[in-house]
């Protein structure tokens, strides 16, 4: 931010659809300053319970109106809060910073994830790296594995509100993903694939993979370990979105078994408690899924994913989204149209990447300044 926040006097504000907020009230919380939440008043009841325990008083938890697909109304809503002098708006969409973070330290973590499964002999190839649209920050690792080992890049998001695959809108319930713009820093000039995934399977595959009749379901079918089974606590659902997309993915690609595809947990099922229960009871199981119920799910959204709502990205289909964001920068925000065309070129993305080592210059510098080194 280059020294633009004053954390003695100002509050940083934290646009999101539940995971950036989340991770920008924290910040601020540790380092002693007040962080405001924007989020829509749709998000789960378990996200704002968590916010409650971090914010400096309610007034710091914006809601807006809306649900998953509503990013609009939370730039709205910061346009009004940007006003105010004593508000620093850390905006994720249109933050450089965060793609060059996930560039910088997301890519390599993974490469090294990868290079670990990779071991002499095994001669893998990383064909894939899948990642919902979201901020776009986190597919900005997709750049540094395209680059660096040849992988794929592939945007996600709900078929529900199908704005990258068709130029649509809608809501949906995969929370934490965003959708219905291209944010600022989405490379999509880069970007592969486009995947679409319904919140029906998401919503579905909570309840096999975070109920303990699902796991024991799943242990009887597929003789998985129940102490990997466990793990799937970390699945909430974008995880879920990320991870059946990735099966989409292998499937449209026609993969084998040496090669593999790299997503990420983005969140996990203690965030959705209250989204479980309500699934169960529209769908006549509210104390737990039974058998019918269970192997129903699994074989639909599971076992039978399909390669439906996949988009090769050529070039005249990158054009089109990279035009669709026009309406929401250029128009709405008033991003200069010089500005807007820049990141049609690789260039201006090689560009960013240069400035890496500045940065870390004035981070030492800020930390020796501070004496927080």
């Amino acid at each position: 931010m280059a020294g633009r926040f004053d954390p003695t006097r100002q509050r940083a504000v934290w646009p999101s659809t539940g995971h950036y907020c989340r991770g920008g009230v924290a910040i601020s919380h540790i380092l002693g300053c007040r962080g405001v939440a924007v989020l829509p008043a749709g998000m789960s009841t378990e996200r704002f319970e968590w916010l409650q325990r971090w914010v400096a008083g309610p007034e710091d938890i914006v809601r807006t109106p809306g649900t998953e697909s509503n990013v609009k109304e939370i730039y709205d809503q910061c346009a009004e809060l940007a006003r105010d002098p004593a508000n620093e708006i850390v905006n994720q969409f249109s933050e450089f910073g965060n793609y060059l973070g996930h560039w910088r330290c997301t890519g390599p973590a993974l490469g090294r994830v990868f290079e670990a499964l990779d071991r002499p002999g095994a001669g893998l190839r990383l064909a894939g790296f899948v990642a919902a649209s979201g901020s776009s920050g986190t597919l900005g690792a997709g750049d540094y594995l395209k680059e660096n080992y040849g992988a794929k890049i592939a945007a996600v998001e709900a078929v529900e509100c199908q704005t990258l695959l068709n130029n649509g809108y809608g809501e949906h319930n995969i929370q934490g993903i965003g959708d219905k713009h291209v944010p600022l820093i989405h490379n999509v000039m880069n970007t592969d694939l486009v995947i679409g995934v319904s919140d029906r399977a998401t919503d579905a595959l909570n309840a096999v993979f975070n109920t303990a009749a699902g796991r024991a379901y799943l242990q009887r079918r597929t003789g998985v370990s129940a102490q990997l089974l466990g793990m799937l606590q970390w699945f909430g659902l974008s995880s879920l979105c990320n991870l059946l997309a990735a099966i989409k993915f292998a499937r449209h690609q026609r993969l084998g078994p040496d090669e593999v595809v790299v997503t990420v947990a983005t969140d996990g099922a203690a965030l959705y408690a209250s989204e479980l229960r309500h699934y169960l009871e529209r769908h006549g199981s509210a104390a737990a899924p039974g058998e019918a119920m269970l192997a129903e799910l699994y074989g639909r959204h599971l076992a039978a994913a399909d390669t439906e709502h996949v988009l090769e990205a050529t070039t005249r289909e990158r054009e089109r989204i990279f035009n669709l964001s026009y309406f929401t920068w250029v128009e709405q925000q008033g991003v200069p149209l010089a500005d807007f065309e820049k990141r049609r070129s690789q260039a201006f993305w090689r560009g960013l990447h240069d400035l890496v080592p500045q940065w870390d210059e004035m981070i030492n510098a800020f930390n020796h300044d501070t004496r927080c080194a």
